[in-house]
């Protein structure tokens, strides 16, 4: 789930200035202690909704963080969340005395989304789609603490959070090509399973291969405009092929280890020199003994949840097969590709002309990486890192490409989905005396969830306009529009 609290709610009253194209600045000078500006992209149409929490403070607080280069950035589906804003990105120098804080990846560590194409077609879909909606809600374990059908030891649960995905795929679930369209392979070097603590491990049991619930979902998807035709042909999309998409994390497992960090690395601004205007940003420099133990546990925790969603996949192919009265391999659910959008890596980016290592957070954002970047998929390279950019239930998903501008300017990073401009209670207070459900089917969608608020909760007007959010990104040149999406069925926790 994501994050919220009442801190946010108050209208923002700071400096914002235009910087370019869909950019704003908020200048060092706005607080003493900023050592960079703060980054902003939107545009007039999203500003309002920007300025309408404290999530630019926010992203001037974390401008004061020891190491920091370029600037502190938030992308266009920016909302308040603890610490970092949801959208914050932020990179430090290591060699700066750089530092790591788990507010900059959030508690559901690698939240992320994996895109599935089929050789269905809408036409063959329709008429089945409350049958196919059906078989993946009754395949698919979703809900608040749901365990999963797929039982694995505590020793086996260590062996998830060191290899990831690598390790399930070994155990039947999925193929090894699903792999190789993994953001890093689906697995995190140097994860520290001992740095997971055994309470993380006990709220992870039995959950690897289950949905969660928030905003995570499984959504049945139609292709309903393609922009790039070269691109599009290269991740064999075209218009009015059936898509899946897939949207969780590491479930109680990353939620614990967030907590135990926040809670263990309390004492290390003070230990390390380091001033910071707000305590939830709470962290300690890369490599001291407490930056190292949070990234071992960080990583582990990320594997985890690459894991969860390749066993996710592999259900969503079973309940395809079911429905379709199919083998699996003749519907040819294939993964297109996985990104992971809270999480911490370290990665080597252009500063001042000078190659760096530098551990990029990425929180409620997606990496975009542009065409011939070594770490992606060969049969990528030459047109750039498929970026996937979830929306509501009622309106549409976007698949985008990396490109240049981004590690010029935001050290290949985008958006991650249209972002929240509602929060749950408010959702919640105002889908009283409607169905969520019947007005979703209208649209055309056919939903289903284990309990009334998870649709209410996350009803389309709960969310900033995915199409306005994917325009300013493309528009700042940060990611390129692919192929847009229509939901037509969907399950929620």
């Amino acid at each position: 789930m994501g994050e919220e609290s009442g801190n946010g709610g108050r209208a923002w009253t700071g400096p914002l200035e235009p910087a370019g194209e869909c950019k704003y600045r908020i200048p060092k000078s706005y607080k003493p202690g900023m050592r960079v500006d703060g980054i902003i992209y939107a545009d007039e149409a999203l500003l309002p909704g920007v300025m309408a929490d404290q999530a630019p403070e926010q992203v001037a607080n974390v401008a004061f963080l020891p190491g920091i280069q370029k600037a502190s950035l938030a992308m266009p589906d920016i909302h308040w969340g603890y610490g970092f804003c949801i959208g914050g990105v932020a990179a430090t120098d290591p060699e700066a005395g750089g530092v790591v804080s788990p507010g900059g990846v959030g508690y559901d560590i690698n939240c992320g989304v994996r895109l599935i194409r089929t050789n269905l077609t809408v036409e063959r879909v329709k008429p089945v789609i409350h049958d196919l909606v059906r078989t993946l809600f009754g395949t698919i374990p979703c809900g608040v603490g749901s365990t999963g059908k797929t039982f694995f030891s505590p020793q086996e649960e260590r062996e998830i959070c060191a290899k990831g995905a690598r390790y399930v795929v070994e155990r039947g679930f999925g193929r090894p090509e699903d792999l190789t369209y993994t953001e890093a392979n689906g697995c995190l070097a140097d994860a520290d399973p001992d740095r997971i603590s055994h309470r993380a491990y006990e709220r992870g049991r039995g959950q690897c291969g289950t949905l969660g619930s928030g905003n995570h979902f499984v959504e049945v998807q139609v292709v309903e405009e393609i922009y790039d035709a070269v691109a599009a042909r290269a991740f064999g999309l075209e218009k009015g092929q059936v898509t899946v998409m897939i949207h969780s994390g590491s479930r109680g497992l990353g939620h614990q280890v967030c907590d135990d960090f926040i809670n263990s690395l309390r004492n290390c601004p003070k230990k390390y020199g380091i001033t910071l205007p707000d305590p939830q940003l709470v962290c300690a420099p890369v490599k001291s003994p407490e930056g190292q133990a949070y990234l071992g546990a960080m990583r582990g925790a990320a594997n985890y949840a690459w894991a969860n969603r390749q066993i996710l996949l592999h259900l969503v192919r079973k309940a395809f097969a079911t429905t379709f009265r199919s083998a699996e391999k003749d519907l040819e659910l294939d993964l297109i590709y996985d990104v992971a959008h809270n999480i911490a890596k370290l990665e080597t980016h252009v500063v001042d002309g000078e190659p760096k290592l530098l551990c990029v957070h990425r929180k409620g954002a997606t990496r975009a990486f542009p065409p011939g970047h070594p770490e992606l998929p060969e049969a990528y390279r030459a047109i750039g890192q498929p970026v996937i950019i979830p929306g509501d239930m009622g309106r549409a998903s976007y698949l985008l490409v990396g490109r240049a501008a981004a590690m010029a300017e935001t050290f290949g990073s985008t958006c991650h989905g249209a972002g929240r401009r509602m929060s749950r209670h408010a959702a919640i207070k105002s889908a009283r005396g409607r169905s969520i459900k019947d007005e979703l089917l209208a649209r055309g969608v056919v939903a289903l969830a284990r309990g009334r608020s998870g649709l209410e909760e996350e009803q389309p007007e709960a969310y900033k306009d995915v199409n306005e959010v994917v325009e300013v990104v493309h528009r700042a040149g940060l990611s390129a529009k692919v192929a847009r999406m229509r939901p037509i069925g969907v399950i929620k926790g």
